[in-house]
């Protein structure tokens, strides 16, 4: 596993225990609305679709005019996807096998 020991911790296990129960889009949003705020569910869509936009190959600037992130954010996520534990390319992988 290549996850930041820092994170690793029963509360943590835990929650995603929760998050692997869920079963459908109802599931997820009652969870997640009770979960988080507005902000932190809009931040969390952004930043995944940042990464499946860069994964693609969109520039930054087309990215920014799609989803309204900042440049910064963009960075961010694309230093995830060069130096990070790889589990937005896991997760991306995954959903593009499944619309084959």
């Amino acid at each position: 596993m290549s996850v930041n020991k820092r994170l690793i911790n029963p509360l943590t296990d835990n929650l995603f225990e929760a998050i692997l129960a869920l079963k459908t889009n109802e599931d997820c949003y009652e969870f997640f609305e009770d979960l988080c705020t507005i902000n932190e569910l809009r931040d969390m869509s952004q930043r995944f679709e940042v990464a499946r936009m860069l994964e693609a190959g969109e520039k930054y600037d087309e990215i920014e005019k799609q989803t309204g992130a900042s440049t910064a954010t963009i960075s961010r996520v694309k230093r995830c996807l060069t130096y990070g534990a790889d589990g937005y390319k896991k997760i991306i992988a995954r959903l593009n096998e499944g619309e084959k």
